[in-house]
């Protein structure tokens, strides 16, 4: 048996995934391909899980065609997360999501057509739909997308359906709804939100904060990710599978719930110009995941939100070092979210 080749594995929700792995399944051999730009972060793991004989740490760009022809040479799956992932930083800058998230999956379904890769799991995402038209959002739901970001996550997911059509690529897209839990760069609304509450600073909300997405819990995802991985691959290949709660919640339920469980006032609430672009609402149907991999959610919003405030509280030394070392971090802060910060402005041109 050859080994599973994580690409983005140091990030966010690829972090939690390897840990998953780990601990469930210590005998599996993986490699982590991570290029560690500002948002990959090795501190994602624990000294102990590092040093596991089973996790294989290689620096490398995804679309560096040598590095991903090395790295795939003995896999037998892949599970593709690598991907510039922001969309406030793809309004501003779309060029590295172009490159990243469209010929760097290019790169891996290429050396994909020259491996022996029993399964490519491609981590898509729900922006692709842009705002629903329908919900809940089922998998044939329109493609809209409404950000940079989100167009270039469109075309890395129809191409690497592209390949399968074309090649008959063993290939399964996933698109998970949002994720939120440990480890999340503090840039993304709930774990700014979170250190902006625990450090009395305001909480911004874009526009009037009732838009709303559908939150998964990520250990909750990466569970469906590992049965993405396991289940029969004829009833698989080809598909595009939503991960989600079929439940959505407002930027202002949000809000008010960070704020209550960690004791700070209401009052720190902040209404700011909206974004734009911005995807109105977001609710995924759960019938395919629950047909497909025997899938589904088990976490509650607000009892998730409870444990993720409660290690970001238990992990002060890791999002510090992030907020108070990198300058990516510092720049864009203080680009989208002058106004709250000391001195005031919202430079957005």
């Amino acid at each position: 048996m050859g080994y599973l080749l994580v690409t983005g594995g140091a990030g966010f929700i690829g972090s939690n995934f390897v840990r998953r792995m780990l601990r469930e399944h210590p005998e599996r051999k993986m490699m982590i391909l991570d290029a560690l730009t500002y948002a990959g972060n090795l501190d994602n793991f624990s000294e102990e899980e590092r040093s596991h004989p089973n996790f294989d740490f290689r620096h490398g760009d995804i679309r560096d065609p040598k590095a991903v022809a090395d790295a795939m040479k003995g896999a037998d799956q892949v599970i593709h997360f690598a991907a510039e992932t922001h969309v406030d930083r793809s309004i501003d800058n779309a060029d590295p999501f172009v490159s990243t998230d469209v010929k760097g999956t290019q790169v891996l379904l290429e050396a994909l057509r020259r491996s022996d890769v029993e399964r490519f799991i491609h981590i898509s995402t729900s922006e692709v739909y842009g705002t629903a038209e329908s919900v809940p959002m089922t998998e044939d739901h329109p493609l809209k997308p409404m950000s940079p970001y989100a167009g270039c996550k469109v075309g890395a997911d129809r191409l690497a359906y592209s390949y399968y059509a074309t090649y008959d690529l063993p290939i399964v897209i996933i698109r998970p709804f949002n994720n939120y839990g440990p480890n999340q760069f503090p840039e993304k609304l709930i774990p700014f939100f979170i250190l902006n509450a625990l450090q009395d600073k305001p909480l911004p909300m874009y526009g009037d904060g009732k838009n709303t997405r559908d939150w998964v819990f990520v250990e909750d995802c990466c569970e469906g990710l590992g049965r993405a991985l396991a289940q029969d691959l004829a009833k698989l290949k080809g598909e595009v599978i939503n991960l989600g709660t079929g439940k959505e919640t407002n930027v202002l339920t949000i809000t008010d719930q960070i704020l209550t469980h960690i004791g700070k006032p209401l009052e720190l609430k902040k209404f700011v110009a909206d974004r734009p672009g911005h995807v109105k609402r977001h609710c995924a149907s759960t019938a395919k995941a629950q047909k497909l991999l025997g899938w589904r959610a088990k976490t509650e919003f607000k009892v998730g939100l409870g444990k993720m405030i409660d290690w970001y509280v238990e992990n002060e030394r890791w999002w510090r070092n992030i907020i108070e070392t990198k300058r990516e971090y510092h720049e864009f802060t203080v680009r989208w979210y002058e106004e709250t910060l000391p001195g005031g402005g919202r430079p957005r041109g």
